[in-house]
């Protein structure tokens, strides 16, 4: 090489040397000299292996191992593999479950008749197979038979399926059939009509017997007839009679009748059915009578159950030809609830209460005793009742004290409960005209002299009077 290019090379190599920054890093005083780092042996990996494990990890692992491979040499046996058919192995497969999930729906039909089993043909049965008969096991010969309708399509004579017991079932009564068989599977409820189920009342009625005033003896009547035989049948027991189960309450209107009914409703725990008059009259031929049955139908499927039937006069009027036979189906229905109310069939633990302010007018032989045990007469209250049921209004209203009811009640004479309660009513509207908090007496004399005074002539009491 050329003494030139030697200079060159180490000059380079020094100005390098100088701009670099590697040599001028000390060491601290207080860093610590760096630890060996010591491999792990053998011994040491056996044991991080086992951190975490049981004392039987070891051998749960191994019998998992050989559930695989049984199961893979049981699907080669068997030429299925689980990707062929996306399921699961044939034996984790449970078929009955299955076929219980997936139950097709069953056809509406009706129980005929049912044929009782032949002695001697299910003893041959059972001779034939004894061993079956000891576990209980029932051939085709040793079960009872059953004659079944479906609607539009035939009779067949059937047996029970496995779900259902030959107790279950009785003659008359709707069933439920798979579509292949025609087995019998269910029982079913009877048909009632949704008109006649929404007659059931669901929530009790706010009023007590407090809230009725003027009318005390008919509501110890009522009770004796109604409450009575529920809380206390021994005492009709003992004496060796039956218990009254019809009451008619008659009156004029506004007099407490059906606020009674709603009394009764809130104090028992009976099944409470309320029906009017009118709902039972219908246009086709049939129709009304049909309603009457499934309604006495669904009383005696209750436990203890009070029909209430509110202007009964709508149905129960006197039977007589009009030439045009406009009445024949009212009639017709009629017919259908004295038959039930004292007919073939038992009545069951049926009250009846019936509420009407037209009693001349009801059929003779809807009022007989049987049918009709006792008859509440609701008339026009007294000066004390009057007064206390100027009270109960009162309660909740803002009055002053000192307010003399029962002055207020002699002014009005032959008024009704309903009447009384518009007084009260006008008396709070007198207050509010005047733009004050609390009623006094003098809004009770005006709002007399307003409704007592000035409605005699609209009052239906006096045409009551007329007809009764």
């Amino acid at each position: 090489m050329p003494p030139k290019a030697s200079v060159s090379l180490a000059a380079t190599i020094s100005l390098l040397t100088q701009s670099s920054d590697w040599e001028k890093y000390e060491k601290k005083a207080d860093e610590k000299d760096e630890e060996k780092i010591i491999a792990l042996d053998d011994s040491d990996i056996q044991i991080l292996k086992t951190y975490g494990q049981g004392p039987y990890a070891a051998k749960l692992k191994t019998v998992e191992t050989d559930i695989k491979d049984v199961q893979k040499r049981i699907n080669e046996r068997l030429g299925i593999k689980e990707s062929d058919t996306g399921l699961s192995s044939p034996n984790l497969w449970d078929l009955a479950a299955d076929r219980a999930r997936e139950e097709p729906p069953l056809q509406v039909a009706r129980c005929t008749k049912i044929i009782p089993v032949d002695s001697a043909a299910a003893e041959a049965a059972k001779a034939v197979n004894p061993l079956g008969a000891l576990q209980g096991q029932k051939g085709a010969d040793e079960q009872d038979k059953y004659v079944i309708n479906i609607k539009q399509i035939a009779k067949f004579v059937v047996g029970l399926g496995d779900r259902v017991a030959s107790s279950d079932i009785e003659e008359g009564m709707r069933v439920g059939v798979d579509r292949v068989k025609y087995q019998i599977q269910i029982p079913l409820p009877p048909k009632i009509d949704a008109s006649v189920t929404m007659m059931q009342v669901e929530e009790k009625p706010d009023v007590t017997y407090s809230d009725v005033g003027g009318c005390k003896e008919q509501i110890e009547k009522l009770r004796e007839v109604v409450e009575t035989p529920l809380l206390s049948p021994e005492r009709f027991v003992n004496l060796g009679i039956d218990p009254p189960k019809g009451v008619l309450l008659y009156g004029p209107p506004g007099t407490g009748k059906t606020l009674c009914a709603r009394a009764v409703a809130n104090r028992t725990d009976a099944t409470f059915i309320r029906v009017i008059g009118s709902e039972l009259v219908q246009k086709y031929v049939g129709e009304g009578a049909r309603m009457v049955r499934e309604l006495f139908e669904m009383a005696r499927s209750k436990k203890a159950c009070i029909i209430f039937f509110d202007e009964v006069d709508a149905i129960g009027g006197a039977r007589f030809d009009d030439g045009a036979g406009g009445d024949n189906e009212v009639q017709r229905t009629m017919l259908e609830l004295i038959n039930q109310l004292d007919g073939f069939d038992p009545r069951g633990n049926i009250k009846v209460l019936m509420a009407t302010n037209r009693p001349d007018t009801l059929d003779p032989a809807l009022l007989r005793p049987g049918r009709i045990d006792r008859r509440v007469e609701f008339s026009l209250p007294d000066a004390d009742g009057r007064a206390h049921i100027l009270r109960i209004h009162a309660r909740s209203m803002s009055v002053e004290r000192d307010i003399r009811f029962d002055l207020i009640a002699r002014l009005c004479q032959g008024t009704t409960g309903a009447e009384l309660r518009s007084v009260a009513t006008e008396a709070g509207m007198f207050a509010i005209r005047a733009r004050r908090k609390v009623a006094s007496e003098r809004d009770f004399l005006d709002a007399v002299n307003k409704v007592v005074k000035e409605g005699t002539k609209f009052s239906s009491t006096p045409l009551y009077q007329v007809y009764n």
